[in-house]
């Protein structure tokens, strides 16, 4: 696993990391998710949360811990959910303080079975997400639809936002949306001053991107705030 910071810009602090899969000598995510088939999806993604879960406790992670999950290898959320539940309790890590995200643009065979999914997360604890908004098909009714608690706008939507007007006013009509319905936003791929100024001044306050940090292999970045605030 590599970790890379989701920040609160507003208060200054770490709001928590997000796991990123690699391979054994660091090889990118791409290397592992292209061996997935039907046969071992199952098994990787309850795999690789148990793997996100106990790397965090061992590099002391004492915030939030993202991780990605893969809707359609989850049969029955009530069955798939006990190796996590099992993890948390076995290295003694929050259940709240897990959170699970599953990107926009992934192909959802089932949309009812993937709600349920959130449905039962969030009554078990765990905090939903849904991850890079803005680049698959679907748009504000998936929200309404999945009710996560959380959207992460994808890095496509503020890549230069401070720039273009026409972005500005799309990705202020979704957090204003978001927050109306009371998700909260992180904002996604945030690699400059400017595009920060411009987010937070749209009243967005969570951001995830190379401007804080980039992902390190097995280990917890830190963040210099001073620096970038």
């Amino acid at each position: 696993m590599a970790f890379q910071p989701i920040v609160n810009a507003e208060s200054k602090t770490i709001f928590g990391y997000e796991a990123l899969v690699r391979g054994v000598n660091n090889e990118p995510a791409g290397f592992v998710l292209d061996k997935l088939n039907d046969e071992n999806r199952y098994f990787f993604d309850q795999s690789i949360r148990v793997k996100a879960i106990s790397t965090a406790v061992d590099l002391g992670l004492e915030s939030l811990l993202s991780i990605n999950f893969f809707p359609n290898a989850v049969y029955r959320p009530e069955t798939c959910i006990r190796t996590t539940l099992n993890a948390c309790e076995e290295y003694g890590f929050p259940i709240n303080r897990v959170m699970f995200e599953v990107t926009e643009s992934e192909k959802i065979e089932d949309r009812e079975h993937l709600k349920n999914i959130f449905s039962y997360y969030n009554e078990k604890g765990f905090i939903t997400a849904i991850d890079d908004f803005g680049a698959g098909f679907s748009g504000l009714n998936l929200i309404s639809d999945w009710q996560p608690n959380i959207v992460k706008l994808d890095m496509n939507l503020i890549r230069n936002i401070d720039q273009d007007v026409t972005r500005q006013h799309l990705v202020e009509s979704v957090i204003g949306f978001a927050h109306k319905v009371g998700i909260d936003i992180i904002c996604e791929g945030v690699e400059t001053k400017a595009e920060l100024e411009t987010l937070m001044a749209m009243d967005v306050r969570l951001f995830q991107g190379f401007l804080f940090a980039k992902p390190q292999f097995e280990a917890l970045p830190e963040v210099d705030f001073d620096t970038i605030l």
